[in-house]
């Protein structure tokens, strides 16, 4: 088993990864600096419209891993792509998918 992906999607898949936790990170930091005087909405929507930076920064973060897990899968039913680093990202990805439904379905109070 090779450690670096060969394929394109592979890499693709990798690289989404990598960005994911960058995005979440920046997201964070910036609503403990940039809008730390701004309370949080009730929902996304009033998320975005009270703190625009810090919900673009968290979805986009939360779309890159959906989209890893989605090429990573790609990559390795179709392009045969058997490299630890392209398994990696699936997995965390599938992960996320699987934290997001388990939030959406039972919800926290």
């Amino acid at each position: 088993m090779r450690v670096i992906p060969n394929s394109h999607l592979g890499k693709w898949s990798l690289g989404l990864v990598i960005a994911m936790p960058l995005l979440l990170l920046l997201g964070g930091s910036l609503s403990n600096t940039l809008y730390k005087s701004i309370e949080a909405g009730d929902g996304l929507f009033d998320d975005v419209i009270q703190r625009p930076l810090v919900a673009v920064a968290s979805l986009a973060g939360i779309f890159c891993g959906i989209i890893a897990f989605i090429v990573g899968l790609i990559a390795i039913t179709k392009k045969k792509d058997d490299a630890l680093l392209v398994y990696l990202p699936t997995i965390l990805g599938a992960l996320l998918i699987l934290f997001i439904l388990a939030d959406t379905i039972l919800p926290g109070e």
